[in-house]
């Protein structure tokens, strides 16, 4: 009997997470993310499952972002009808953004059609539909943290708070038949960051999947954000003309950005500005937000009881709902604060806020978050002189501002801290980030004072581990 660990997604880059683990006679799924970056990146997605769906007996899901969540409908379309096993809040949330991935993949794909109908190519189906959607959500079957449970003979699940957004998960699995115990960080998130609480400490594996998104690179640390972010909203305001652009992740971003708005708006004088949250999808997000508070940290859930009635995510914030109203807000030449996504810049309402605001030398655009290669995102951060929106050349004249410390994801000194506190230095394998990061990561720990793993790599597309030989590594052809 084989029992084996692949790896088909979020090897050697930061999105598509997807990982099987093979038990034998039953196969389980760890994440099954949408891979996202540049066009061609995109059109992955279209490639046939690696696996057989109809083969895949579960699938633990770490939490809802769509490069971990994002293929799940088209795992059901062709054949997965097992659960999907992750937090309630998890749940929750995928039924918000699985949604909205079905209308864009049907937008996308209509506008796609037109390019590949000129060009005498066949024409592509959507990945999934919103009733692959539907189908899929029946699926789910929620956990809370630190709740054991068997999902199979071979197979026990503990799932931990990860910190990185609600619901975010630390996975736990105990392979029974050979008496191994795998841990998966899913995305990591940090420590003292608002809303949420830490990641939770685990002692004891017998191997360790981590992320390494910024294995390379220190955050600025907590305080020195909110100084960064206070200077960035001084120098516009006392300017008294221009717009801010805050182009956010629908979860997780999105609402930390209202609570630090409504933590900070007397320092900040944000009182004359409009703040608005233009995202249909970050509204509904936001509502599972307010009906998860017993998961958030004390100092939120301290706040809520104190202040009944003052939400600190919605008391100074306007919510955008239909097309019309973000139109109108692009009448407005100064005075506004638009929340908006994608995070990445690479669809949705912020495009055309940019393109209304990006070539304004008195306007500013905040980055506060991951921006895959070869994403508009990562193209103003690396210093691009003009994006195109919607077909047409746009020039960068607004200020761009990179907040690095608004990360959600652990950083270098954060991922070694947290590797450290398991007690016997289990073989560590690195997935979900970029070569170069995995590689300052690697060095990193190597010239660390910690216990040495006992093996450390980065793993790349379709490597196969056999699970029971550890702790050494041996790779199935």
């Amino acid at each position: 009997m084989t029992i084996s660990l692949q790896f088909f997604g979020a090897t050697e880059e930061v999105t598509g997470s997807c990982h099987l683990l093979n038990l034998g006679d039953k196969q389980v799924l760890l994440d099954c993310g949408l891979i996202q970056g540049s066009k061609s990146d995109a059109m992955r997605n279209f490639d046939p499952f690696p696996f057989e769906p109809s083969q895949i007996d579960a699938v633990i899901l770490s939490h809802a972002h769509i490069d971990h969540s994002g293929r799940l409908p088209q795992l059901v379309k062709n054949g997965f009808s097992g659960p999907i096993y992750t937090h309630k809040a998890s749940a929750e949330l995928c039924e918000i953004m699985l949604k909205d991935a079905a209308m864009l993949q049907k937008r996308d794909v209509e506008r796609l059609n037109k390019k590949r109908i000129k060009q005498q190519l066949p024409p592509l189906e959507p990945l999934f539909d919103e009733q692959d959607v539907l189908r899929t959500v029946k699926q789910f079957v929620p956990l809370n943290y630190d709740e054991q449970i068997q999902p199979l003979p071979q197979l026990k699940l503990r799932l931990n708070d990860a910190g990185h957004i609600l619901g975010s998960a630390l996975v736990e699995l105990w392979l029974l038949g050979i008496n191994k115990k795998i841990v998966f960080s899913g995305d990591l998130g940090r420590e003292g960051m608002p809303i949420l609480n830490d990641p939770v400490a685990i002692e004891e594996a017998d191997l360790v999947l981590m992320e390494s998104t910024y294995g390379n690179r220190l955050h600025r640390s907590w305080q020195q954000t909110i100084d960064e972010l206070a200077e960035i909203f001084a120098a516009t305001i006392s300017g008294g003309r221009g717009n801010i652009l805050l182009p956010a992740f629908s979860v997780g971003r999105a609402q930390e950005l209202l609570y630090l708005f409504h933590l900070y708006a007397k320092q900040w004088d944000l009182s004359r500005w409009k703040i608005c949250l233009d995202s249909p999808m970050a509204i509904e997000a936001t509502k599972v937000y307010l009906n998860n508070y017993p998961i958030m940290d004390d100092d939120f859930k301290r706040f809520t009881r104190q202040h009944p009635g003052e939400h600190p995510l919605l008391s100074n914030v306007e919510f955008i709902q239909t097309t019309e109203q973000s139109m109108e807000l692009n009448e407005i030449s100064e005075g506004l604060i638009i929340i908006a996504g994608s995070g990445m810049c690479n669809g949705g309402r912020i495009r055309c806020h940019l393109e209304h605001n990006l070539w304004r030398s008195e306007c500013d655009v905040i980055i506060c978050g991951y921006q895959a290669l070869s994403t508009p995102g990562r193209m103003l951060v690396d210093g691009a002189s003009q994006l195109t929106i919607n077909g047409k050349p746009v020039k960068v004249a607004a200020s761009i501002h990179t907040v690095g410390g608004l990360s959600a994801h652990a950083d270098q000194e954060e991922l070694i801290h947290w590797y450290q506190q398991f007690k016997s230095a289990p073989p560590l394998l690195l997935v979900h980030g970029e070569p170069e990061a995995q590689q300052g990561l690697i060095e990193a720990i190597k010239a660390s004072s910690i216990r040495q793993p006992s093996s450390l790599l980065a793993v790349q597309r379709g490597d196969k581990l056999a699970l029971d030989s550890l702790p050494e590594l041996v790779w199935l052809p």
